[in-house]
This record gives structure tokens, C-alpha cells and sequence, in this order.
């Protein structure tokens, strides 16, 4: 089982990836900095190829990333056939409506605002991983 992260914030990756530890998490967490990084992680291309890039069994999705935000990723993942499988959780600060339901109409799995208390990222990855990775069959 592979999780990955795609946010820029080099201490949201961290605080999310020790919160997933915390959870008993134990296997494979990988990260990328922006969409196009992300696109390229899940095509397999440029530094990316089947040893270095798992295929991931959840995605954790930012959507305030440079280059490609979340929600241009998230759209060409729901669009491509061989992609739109892929569990998408974003995870971002933003709570407004329009992020929800924008996120929504592009196919997200699922919406939550990082909330700005340790312990509670650690309840909300803790739920995350049991809902995503220990109830649901995925293809």
C-alpha cells in the first residue's frame, strides 16, 4: 500500500506523513511538490518509472500548488480512464463553498480542511486511513 501526498508545504507533508504514522500507518508514503510533479508520478515519466514511483493506493491533494494546482491535477485525473480510479482526498486549508463544490464537480472521493491542531490531523488521518485503507474495496 502506497500513499501519496502531493502538497508544496514542506511542513504540511511532514506534520501529515508523522500524523499518519502516528495513526500506525507503516507502509510506503510518497510525496510531490505540485501538480505537474504529480502527473508526472502517476504517468510514470521524466524521474518517475515503476521502481521509484508505487502506484499510489490513496492521493492526498493540496490545492494552493505552483506550476499545476490541485484542481487542474484533479481534473485530468477524473478525465483520464487510467487514472480516475484513483481515490483522491484533498486536503487543504481552503474551506470555502466553492472549493467544495468545485472539487466535487471535478470527481473528488472526498473534501477536509487541515485543520491547524496537531491532534486533530492525526483524528482526521487516522480516519482517513481506516475509511480509505482498512474498510472500502478498492479496484
Amino acid at each position: 500500500m502506497t500513499i501519496l501526498i502531493a502538497d508544496d508545504d514542506t511542513d504540511d507533508r511532514l506534520f501529515i506523513e508523522k500524523a499518519f504514522r502516528q495513526s500506525g500507518y507503516a507502509q510506503a508514503i510518497k510525496f510531490v511538490e505540485d501538480g505537474e510533479e504529480l502527473m508526472e508520478y502517476l504517468y510514470r515519466y521524466g524521474r518517475y518509472n515503476e521502481q521509484n514511483a508505487p502506484w499510489p493506493n490513496l492521493l492526498i491533494l493540496d490545492l494552493n500548488m505552483p506550476r499545476k494546482n490541485g484542481f487542474q491535477a484533479l481534473g485530468e485525473i477524473k478525465d483520464d480512464p487510467k487514472l480516475r480510479r484513483l481515490p483522491v482526498v484533498v486536503m487543504t486549508t481552503s474551506s470555502a463553498d466553492e472549493d467544495v463544490l468545485k472539487t466535487y464537480n471535478l470527481g473528488v472521493n472526498s473534501f477536509v480542511t487541515k485543520p491547524f491542531n496537531f491532534n486533530r490531523l492525526v483524528e482526521m488521518v487516522d480516519a482517513l486511513k481506516t475509511y480509505w485503507l482498512d474498510t472500502v474495496k478498492l479496484p
